[in-house]
């Protein structure tokens, strides 16, 4: 061991790139006067990650492995490999602050009887990360987390045990455990207890190696004094595992080894495990059931409909009592195995395309069916009574509900970005212009932020500075932003981790770029500054089954609005000079009818010669309702034929005859 070294740090990545870039420029600042070494340990990653580090960090240690071996494996490779004083196992999606090293050491250095130590972790939106002090899961605890009492009572030392929140944030104090996303310890520790265990894949590593460092005799401690940020599950996103199984084995892996010398205790642990998991998978899966569930309701309210309507109409009796438990369940389960072949149930979306074509085949195939199985059948005009009703109800539903929800009209990746750049500096602009330049995305950088007070109303090339690191929370509220992003040029990684402890809980996402870096570091993605080619997009405006229900919403509001509104307003106002942007946009219609124009499209039309074609020109469109003085045309065409759907035109048009009634009431 080379004893003049004080710190090992120790990175596991897989497929990072981005977030370790981040990671280690933050570090170098972090360990300037601290004699250390890095090792990094990458999982087979297929990002570029080993590339990067073996042309611009040459003074890293760097292990290769051409497998994922997991967190544990590669974790005990570094430090089989590490000769530092003090080791620190570290993701590799987290961001230090400069004073984060110096200060975990000063502590462990006036905590002799520390063997291992945590610093206070930050959610990106300035919250605190629950994980970073916690108890151990016995029984009471466990049960207090798995039903929600903790949450309820998040300040009560009876309920809140597991993670803490009963306990000042701001102050330091030994505890069970920490996250293993920051886990500083002495070589001591490791040498007395060994490393992770490698039964553990990925998570409940943390949890084991803090109880076995307990029961030796060490103490652990969440020091709240430093801070860093950590932006959770990056790794996973990029994997093809499934981390709710692995978590959820992971915690039974740690009640067996731990817990099983009690029976009561192991079974109270392992039925909160598994009921903790069933409430993840409903969790993740809720749009599913939820569309399920209302499905089945609505199947069975119109196949009793029906009935009752055809009972009504001739003389039948209805279904035989004894047949109706399979006439109520065996024509849902058959419409459910279409639907679900259909593509129609997805996690995370509603599609009522698939639907119309499932219901379609459910139809055929239950009619079919009432041929072969004379005892169960019943007429087939009840087949058709249902499934127009069906049809009916499940596309209402679904239509209601992608209207009022985030699935539906101009959700958040539609929806205009109020950016705030943190930085004055010509790179800070920079940013800016790429920013609002994005095509993929709308966005608006609304200003920048200072540093001192006195330079609040000067203007940067074309941004002004609308408050400074100061009032950085009233400007975040009073200008409704959805987005800060931090130049790093000239702003330290200290002051960035008090602006986002200070704003913490407003509802705001913050983002990280480094002079160096080409992409901007977030909590939900990261996104490149500069755009990606045009041709290489996807379309959504010239792609099936947006570009039919398109042609088929033109000609039915075409038709409408020709027979029923056209003839007034092409009387009364034609021959007038001066007609207001409604009456000019209704006058257009015939050319929709005949479709020539569409009725929501891009402003400037394009051929087939610049690589992609934007649909036909529109009567209106977000070059109407979303342009400024810094929006182009070309953009919010490009974003709008990328994203077009029969949704988004929909909104448009509402935001149209808005913007229009205002334009009227202003004049």
């Amino acid at each position: 061991m080379n004893s003049s070294i004080d710190l090992s740090v120790i990175i596991v990545n897989y497929n990072v790139k981005d977030f370790l870039q981040s990671l280690l420029l933050s570090l170098n600042k972090a360990l300037k006067n601290i004699s250390h070494e890095i090792i990094i340990v990458d999982n087979a990653s297929t990002d570029g990650s080993v590339e990067l580090i073996k042309n611009n960090f040459q003074n890293i240690t760097l292990i290769a492995n051409k497998e994922n071996l997991g967190f544990s494996r590669a974790n005990n490779q570094g430090l089989k490999n590490s000769n530092g004083k003090y080791l620190l196992l570290i993701n590799p999606d987290t961001i230090v602050s400069e004073d984060t090293i110096s200060e975990m050491i000063n502590f462990f250095k006036n905590n002799p009887g520390t063997g291992l130590a945590g610093c206070k972790i930050l959610n990106p939106d300035g919250s605190l990360q629950l994980a970073c002090r916690r108890s151990f899961p016995g029984p009471w605890t466990s049960f207090c987390k798995v039903t929600g009492l903790s949450s309820l009572f998040p300040k009560s030392k009876i309920f809140a045990r597991y993670n803490l929140t009963y306990l000042d944030e701001n102050r330091s104090y030994e505890v069970d455990a920490v996250s293993g996303s920051f886990m500083m310890f002495t070589r001591e520790v490791y040498e007395k207890i060994g490393g992770l265990d490698e039964e553990y894949f990925m998570y409940g590593e943390d949890l084991d190696f803090c109880y076995r460092i307990q029961k030796v005799g060490y103490k652990i401690f969440y020091v709240h004094n430093t801070k860093i940020i950590h932006y959770k599950g990056e790794s996973t996103k990029r994997s093809t595992l499934d981390e709710t199984r692995i978590f959820y084995n992971a915690m039974h892996l740690f009640v067996k080894k731990h817990f099983s010398t009690s029976l009561l205790v192991e079974f109270i642990l392992r039925s909160a495990i598994l009921f903790r998991g069933f409430i993840s998978f409903l969790g993740k899966y809720k749009l599913i059931v939820f569309a399920i569930f209302l499905d089945a309701l609505c199947f069975e309210i119109s196949l009793f409909s029906a009935e009752k309507y055809y009972m009504g109409q001739k003389k039948w009796l209805g279904f035989p009592a004894e047949s109706l438990i399979y006439i109520y369940t065996i024509p849902i389960l058959i419409q459910f195995f279409v639907s679900a072949v259909s593509g129609v149930y997805k996690k995370n979306k509603l599609s009522i395309f698939k639907n119309i074509v499932s219901i379609i085949i459910g139809f055929l195939i239950i009619t079919s069916l009432t041929f072969f199985f004379k005892q169960f059948a019943y007429s087939r005009a009840v087949v058709l009574i249902t499934y127009s009703i069906f049809f009916i109800l499940v596309i209402l539903w679904r239509m209601i509900f992608r209207i009022f929800s985030k699935t539906g009209i101009l959700n958040d990746e539609i929806k205009q970005r109020r950016i705030l750049i943190v930085g004055t500096d010509d790179f800070s602009t920079n940013i800016s212009e790429k920013i609002e330049s994005n095509s993929i995305k709308l966005n608006k950088v609304i200003g920048l932020i200072g540093n001192t007070f006195s330079e609040i109303g000067k203007s940067i090339s074309n941004y002004k500075i609308i408050g400074s690191i100061e009032n950085i929370k009233k400007v975040i509220r009073d200008e409704k932003i959805n987005e800060v992003v931090f130049s790093t040029s000239n702003l330290s990684y200290f002051q960035i981790m008090n602006i986002v402890s200070d704003c913490k809980n407003i509802g705001v996402e913050f983002k990280l770029v480094s002079k160096n870096l080409d992409y901007i570091v977030g909590k939900t993605s990261v996104e490149m500054l500069d755009d990606v080619p045009i041709i290489e997009l996807s379309y959504n405006i010239n792609q099936f089954p947006h570009k039919q229900i398109k042609i088929l919403f033109d000609y039915f509001l075409g038709f409408i609005i020709l027979f029923f509104i056209y003839p007034f307003i092409y009387l009364i106002f034609n021959n007038r000079k001066q007609k207001s942007e409604l009456v000019k946009m209704l006058l257009k219609v015939p050319s929709v009818f005949t479709g020539k124009i569409s009725f929501v499209g891009p402003k400037i039309i394009s051929g087939n010669d610049s690589g992609f074609n934007k649909g036909k020109q529109g009567i209106t469109g977000l070059w109407f309702t979303d342009s400024d003085e810094k929006n182009n045309f070309e953009k919010l065409d490009i974003f709008y034929s990328r994203n077009q759907n029969i949704w988004l035109d929909l909104d448009i048009i509402r935001r149209t005859l808005l913007k229009m009634r205002k334009i009227k009431h202003n004049g």
